[in-house]
């Protein structure tokens, strides 16, 4: 990996761990094992560097939620796997996290990748299950845009649920009480006579 890579990475932890001003520039030199020269040859300083953090963690989350909705099975099969893969539900999202930084929401630049990250979520999700209920798998009353409001807000509020509780397992029954919910919008298949 190299300087700016390390330098990428090492912000994006502490921004995780730590929020926007216990990510300091020397705690970053440190994590990333990167001079103070180097740091800024490769950025304009922090905001610059916490930038391109925000923005590679919400690529990150947008490319692994892109993986399970496009994987084969069901809709309802596709948004389990989403809402089921691992996660450190411990640590809270890496992008989820920054929207309780009052420095992260008050620049707009840092804002923007946090805000678009989230409203492309939610628009992906309502775009499965649009195609769950034309395809009638999900009932032609379920609303695609406010579930998945409500599904992006389970997976939000879980995280700060179990950081609240110590226990992974609280997010873990946040994730199943909404699928419980998803699955009550599922059509049944009529019984066939034997």
């Amino acid at each position: 990996m190299d300087t700016r890579e390390r330098l990428i990475e090492s912000t994006r932890e502490l921004l995780w761990e730590r929020g926007y001003v216990g990510t300091s520039p020397k705690a970053i030199q440190a994590r990333s094992g990167a001079g103070q020269g180097s740091m800024y040859h490769h950025f304009h300083g922090k905001p610059d560097l916490a930038l391109a953090a925000i923005s590679r963690s919400a690529e990150e989350l947008r490319d692994r939620a892109e993986a399970a909705f496009t994987s084969s099975g069901t809709v309802s099969e596709r948004v389990a796997a989403y809402l089921r893969r691992e996660r450190e539900a411990l640590k809270g999202c890496p992008v989820g996290r920054l929207t309780q930084d009052p420095d992260v929401m008050a620049d707009p630049d840092l804002r923007a990748p946090i805000e678009e990250t989230f409203a492309w979520l939610t628009g992906r999700l309502a775009g499965l299950l649009a195609e769950g209920r034309t395809s009638g798998e999900l009932h032609a009353g379920l609303d695609p845009a406010a579930t998945a409001t409500a599904l992006v807000a389970v997976l939000q509020g879980g995280y700060v649920l179990a950081r609240a509780a110590g226990s992974a397992e609280v997010y873990a029954q946040a994730v199943d009480g909404a699928l419980g919910l998803l699955a009550c919008h599922a059509r049944q298949e009529p019984s066939r006579p034997a």
